[in-house]
This record gives C-alpha cells, sequence and structure tokens, in this order.
C-alpha cells in the first residue's frame, strides 16, 4: 500500500495560532541549513536607520517604568542553567544601551520581556513562572493542590518550568497538580500539557468551549502555508542577536521541543456567557469570550482572591486582529466590548490581574485603568478604521492614515504599542473584515500574476540597469518603503541579477531595524536573511503525535480534499460510506467534478460503490504511522466491502505540500557559499547580565 493512501491524512504540517500563533512556527529547510556552531549575521544601521530610530525615541515616555517595575515585583527565585536554557539564555545580549539596528521601543518591549527570569508571586495563592516560554505558565492554589493555568508550548518546556516552581514554591512543594486550564485554542497555552501529565497522571484538564475543534479547524486546512509563513513572523530561523531577532512581542521568544495536546475532560461556558466551576474546592468564573484573541477562548474571575484572569485577551501591547503569519481576522469591536465585559463585571472589586503574557497589575485603581486603555484601543482602532473607510481612505492608505488620528492618552500608554500587533496592520484588517480586499479601484480589481506583473514593470521603468540606478539612489536617502517595491520586481523577474538582490536585501533590513512591531522586524529580516543565503533550519514544528491523535475525522477528510489535484481528479468518480464502528458515526465521501466531498450522515447511503469500515482507533493509528491500511484490511480490523479501487484512486489523485515554498526569490548555490563569508559568524557564548536594564535612549 502506497504512502499517499490513506496515511497521508498524518498532518506533516499542522501549525498554530502562535501563532503561534497565532502565535507558532515552521520553517522550510534544504541542504542549505546552518550548523548549531555559526549563526547568521546582518550588517550595521544605515545612517538613516540611525537617524529614524534617534527620532522615534524622542515620542517614548521612557521616564515611566511602572510596567519594569511591576515585571520585576515579588521574584520569589530566579531561573537556574538548566532552566533558563530552555529560552531566556538565548536573549543575554540584551543589556542597557540601545543598539542603532533596533527600534528603541521595540527594544525597551526586549528589555521588559529579558527580565522574565523566573517564579514570581502573584498574591498569597498565585504564582508564575516566566522567561522559559512564549508564554507564563501560572499556578493557583486549591484545596488539595495546584491549578496549572497554560502549560506553555512544548512538553519539554511545562515539565521543566513546573519542576522548577515545585522546587521553589514557598509552600506545597510536595502537592499535586489537580487540573490544568487551557485558556485558548493557541499552541503556547495547551502544548506543554503531556509534560504536566507526565508528571501528575491525574490531572483532570478544562479547556474554552470547542477548543479541540477550533485547534484543528482554524490552522489545519491552511496550515502548510501558515507554517511557512510562521517562520518569516517568528524569526524562527535566525539566532537572537541585535541584528536579527530580538523579541517575540508576547516574550522574548519560543521555547523549542514537542507540542503536546491532551484533550480536554470538560470544556467550559457550552451554556452560557459565564459559568462557575468548581475546581477542587476553588471557585472560578469563566466568562466565554471566543473570537477575540482566539476563536475559543475563556477569561476567568477567582472570586475569593479577588483576580482576574485575563488569558490573552490583554497584554501589555497591542495584539494582532490580524497575525501576520496569516488566519480568519479578528473582530476588533468584539475585542473592545469583551474586555469591557470584564471591567463591568469584575472590575469593581478586582485587586489581582494576571495573564497569560506580560506581568501581573496590582490594585483596583491600576486595573481599571489597564482594562480602559486596553478596551480603548481596540476600540479605536475598529472605529476609526471604519471611520477612515467611510470617508474613502482605500485599503493600502488605511494604515499609514490611523497613526494619524491617534489618540494622545493612547499613544502615552507603552501597553497599547503595536508590538505584536500594528495599528497599520490591524487597521487594515478591519478594512479587510468588512469591506474586503478590494478597493473598487478598477486597476486593482485583477491585476496581472506576480511574475508577468514584475516583467512588465521592469520593462516600464527601463530595465534593471535604470531601476537598480534609481533604487541605489533612493537607497542612499533612506527611502526604503519603495526601494523594496522597485527591487521586488527585479528580483521576481530576473532572480540572478545579484547586484538587485544583494540591495533589495539591504532595504529589507534596514526597514527591520526600524520597526517597532516584532513581527515586522523579524519578516523583514527573514526575507533578507533567505535573499542572501537561502532557507534556514530552526522552526519548532507542532504536527506532534498528541495534536494529530486529536483531530476529528471530518476535519482530516477536509484536510484530504485539499491535497487532491483537480485536474488529475477530474476524470475520477467514487462514492463511499466511511463506517466508524467504535463512534458510530458514518461519512459520505464522494469523488466528482475533481473534487473530494464528505458529509457525516445518520445511516449508512444506499448505492455507493463501497464500505470502508475502519474504527477511529485505527484512524488515529494510521495517522501516527504505527500501522498501515494493507496491515489493518490482512487482520481485518478494517474491511472494505465492495469496489476497492477508491484506494488507488485516491493515490494517483493525491499531492504532497512543499513545505519550502519560496517567499523570496531563492539565490543561487553560488551566492549562497559567497555570502555565508560575509553574514556567518561564531555563535558568541551568552554573557550573564543583571536583567535590570536602564533606559539610556
Amino acid at each position: 500500500m502506497k504512502k499517499t493512501i490513506l496515511a497521508t491524512l498524518v498532518l506533516s504540517t499542522f501549525t498554530y495560532s502562535a501563532s503561534v500563533s497565532a502565535h507558532s512556527h515552521g520553517a522550510g529547510q534544504d541542504e542549505h541549513a546552518l550548523t548549531t556552531s555559526f549563526m547568521y549575521q546582518g550588517k550595521p544601521a544605515s545612517e538613516a536607520t540611525k537617524a529614524y530610530n534617534s527620532e522615534f525615541a524622542k515620542g517614548l515616555k521612557f521616564d515611566d517604568t511602572k510596567s519594569f517595575q511591576e515585571g520585576r515585583a515579588n521574584l520569589i527565585a530566579p531561573l537556574d542553567a538548566e532552566t533558563a536554557a530552555l529560552l531566556a539564555d538565548a536573549y543575554e545580549f540584551i543589556g542597557e544601551e540601545t543598539p542603532e539596528t533596533i527600534n528603541p521601543s521595540l527594544y525597551r518591549q526586549a528589555q521588559m520581556n529579558n527580565e522574565a527570569y523566573g517564579l514570581y508571586q502573584v498574591n498569597d495563592k498565585i504564582f508564575q513562572i516566566r522567561g522559559t516560554d512564549l508564554a507564563n505558565m501560572s499556578l493557583v492554589r486549591s484545596d488539595n493542590g495546584w491549578i496549572v493555568f497554560d502549560p506553555l508550548t512544548t512538553r519539554e518546556s511545562a515539565k521543566a518550568s513546573l519542576l522548577f516552581a515545585l522546587k521553589h514554591l514557598p509552600f506545597g512543594n510536595d502537592d499535586p497538580v489537580v487540573a490544568m486550564i487551557y485558556s485558548h485554542s493557541h499552541a503556547d497555552h495547551f502544548g506543554g500539557s503531556r509534560g504536566i501529565q507526565d508528571l501528575f497522571p491525574e490531572v483532570k484538564v478544562y479547556g474554552s468551549a470547542n477548543i479541540t475543534k477550533e485547534m484543528v479547524d482554524e490552522n489545519v486546512l491552511a496550515g502548510n502555508a501558515m507554517s511557512r509563513r510562521t517562520s518569516y513572523q517568528y524569526g524562527a530561523t535566525m539566532v537572537p542577536s541585535e541584528t536579527t531577532i530580538v523579541d517575540a512581542a508576547l516574550s522574548n521568544g519560543i521555547a523549542k521541543g514537542e507540542v503536546t495536546y491532551v484533550l480536554p475532560d470538560y470544556e467550559t461556558n457550552h451554556n452560557g456567557k459565564f459559568e462557575t466551576v468548581i475546581i477542587d474546592g476553588l471557585e472560578v468564573v469563566f466568562m466565554d469570550a471566543s473570537g477575540t484573541e482566539a476563536v475559543s477562548e475563556a477569561v476567568a474571575y477567582i472570586p475569593s482572591m479577588k483576580t482576574i484572569w485575563a488569558a490573552e485577551v490583554t497584554y501589555k501591547g497591542m495584539h494582532n486582529v490580524y497575525t501576520l503569519r496569516g488566519a480568519k481576522v479578528r473582530d476588533a469591536l468584539k475585542w473592545s466590548k469583551e474586555i469591557n465585559n470584564m471591567l463591568q463585571h469584575w472590575g469593581g472589586e478586582a485587586e489581582f490581574l494576571f495573564s497569560a503574557h506580560s506581568s501581573p497589575v496590582w490594585s483596583n485603581s491600576d486595573i481599571t485603568d489597564f482594562l480602559k486603555l486596553q478596551r480603548d484601543n481596540y476600540g479605536f482602532v475598529h472605529n476609526q478604521s471604519l471611520r477612515l473607510a467611510n470617508n474613502g481612505v482605500v485599503l493600502q492608505d488605511i494604515g499609514w492614515e490611523i497613526e494619524k488620528v491617534l489618540p494622545q492618552s493612547i499613544k502615552d500608554a507603552w501597553h497599547t504599542n503595536g508590538y505584536h500587533g500594528t495599528y497599520s496592520h490591524n487597521a487594515r484588517a478591519v478594512y479587510n473584515m468588512y469591506l474586503g480586499f478590494f478597493d473598487m479601484n478598477p486597476a486593482n480589481l485583477n491585476p496581472l500574476p506576480t511574475n508577468e506583473e514584475a516583467a512588465k514593470f521592469v520593462e516600464y521603468m527601463g530595465g534593471d540597469k535604470a531601476i537598480l540606478k534609481r533604487a541605489t539612489a533612493d537607497f542612499a536617502k533612506g527611502e526604503y518603503h519603495f526601494v523594496a517595491t522597485a527591487l521586488n520586481k527585479v528580483v521576481v523577474n530576473n532572480p540572478s541579477n545579484n547586484d538587485a538582490r544583494n540591495l533589495l536585501a539591504d532595504t529589507y533590513e534596514q526597514l527591520g531595524y526600524q520597526s517597532e512591531g516584532a513581527g515586522w522586524r523579524n519578516v523583514y529580516l527573514s526575507g533578507a536573511q533567505e535573499l542572501r543565503i537561502g532557507r534556514q533550519a530552526g522552526a519548532l514544528k507542532s504536527a506532534s503525535a498528541d495534536v494529530i491523535a486529536e483531530m476529528p475525522v471530518g476535519s482530516l477528510l477536509d484536510f484530504l480534499a485539499i491535497k487532491v489535484d483537480s485536474i488529475k481528479a477530474q476524470d475520477y468518480h467514487f462514492e463511499i460510506n466511511l463506517v466508524l464502528p467504535d463512534t458510530k458515526e458514518v461519512y459520505v465521501v464522494e469523488l466528482a467534478n475533481g473534487n473530494l466531498s464528505n458529509a457525516k450522515i445518520d445511516a449508512e447511503k444506499a448505492g455507493t460503490t463501497a464500505t470502508f469500515r475502519i474504527k477511529q482507533s485505527d484512524i488515529v493509528k494510521l495517522n501516527l504511522q504505527q500501522t498501515t491500511v494493507k496491515e489493518l484490511l490482512e487482520t481485518q480490523a478494517a474491511t472494505i466491502e465492495g469496489d476497492a479501487s477508491f484506494l488507488e484512486t485516491l493515490a494517483k489523485v493525491l499531492t504532497e505540500f512543499d513545505p519550502a515554498f519560496e517567499i523570496v526569490p531563492l539565490p543561487s548555490d553560488k551566492v549562497i557559499e559567497a555570502n555565508r563569508a560575509i553574514y556567518m559568524q561564531d555563535v558568541p557564548k551568552p554573557v550573564r547580565n543583571d536583567r535590570h536594564h536602564g533606559h539610556d535612549h
């Protein structure tokens, strides 16, 4: 039996909302992958970039250090060397003085995230481990043990973080973890779950409404594209340094390891907006916030502690309404309203607020101020984007225009800044949500395909040499945006023009150095890196056994349909019953008109060409490559009644995705080898600092 038969249901490119998602990572790799003893390093900042960043710093309120004070408060134990090695040590280069190659606002965020370095106390019954992964792991005391809120991204980071916490907690060190709570459907909030269960097998798991379905459905259908794009957004293939990735906005970065998923025992809020759940004697009031930062998400209130758990609906920065890796556009208005719900229901008495990212907020007045500004920031993005759109501002322009109408109170607050989601791409997301990609200008209705458009652009502008001459002059003046536009056309049309390639890489690099948004910086610098030395290895993969095993059969069939080549399939037809005896589910699956469709039905359909009986548990084994269709048929664990040729047909029409598809025109082997001598350096050994940064800007 060929590997491409049902075994292709293995989701080799499943990704998250890293991602992360929307928050998640994924990248192609090839024979040019870096070794661990060398790392890519970029060029210095240009004079124009130095001037830009210097001017940018003048508008920042560096005398407001409250977020640093909150981040440093109540440290119980700094990370030991073994636990710090998960993530924190990679960012030891972050110090007091802002490098010229980093936007000063982004560097301040990197400094703040870099100070997250150990076990912290929120109140007398809540503790957090920060600095080991993209998210925080929080431990809340219950009657007989601990409840883990959001068990990080990987099995390794979760286990190490929990062991560190249990060693240093001021009490309850030998008590069990009795429960885990997943706040939402992004992998940095459930991916380490198996690490917790490894230590405490009896742990009970709670998740937000429909979390398993949404965790799969939100990302799987476009998972291969998201995975490749995520490597750009998170700078996954770069070693952290002053000329590469410096921060991931929500924290310095993401820990490496295996992404896992323990199926929840209970999902909250299926019967209402608010639901009170008693977990090992602790009353927790969950509020459904799905459709904000994640398709499935819940925030919570712990009345006995007067504490709000804000999940990822808030953090000390502005989040993505649209995430650069690609995901469904989020509803900025609903986001604003859900924060207002938290404020109206719990803000009157709350004394503590802790979240999945960033440090807590203490005191009722500070919590109220924080939530109001967070609420009004998303409300501003929604309302002003639509005000501008209703006055004729188009998609391409709205990101530039919204920054001109930013109220001073929002501009002055550090925790509303665009480190993760920028005002520019969030405004475009609102426009797209309501009005779509088309701005009604006929010229933009049906433009030429990318390569053909590039060829005509170069022809109209007088050819490569003429464009390169103008681009060189504009680059010297620091006019990088149009240089990037023009040179991209040249390199797409003629990838062997290495002068244009090198200048385009230099241009992306300077735009990255100027970017306040971590994702923007990483996208620009990843593009520059690939233009120079090609695709690199290093991204976290989330197609783990645990994640694959929890995929519903319907989602697997939907994913299989995307792999069908319609031209190959147009000459074939079959209609089968797929029967799952252990779950008593029946699907009718039909290949017709070059398309594979499926529907869940109540009983087997008469007149189909075949009936395929297979247990869902065996489909899981197929997905994990623990068995084959041939073995299942030979042992009669699975049976086919009727025409079995549909398996052969599937083998003919299914395709495989390219996980390392081209984003920027890739260089030749000769260019890669020449550039390695220029851009590759020994990996420096970390130099540990005290993690309390000054602000000498």
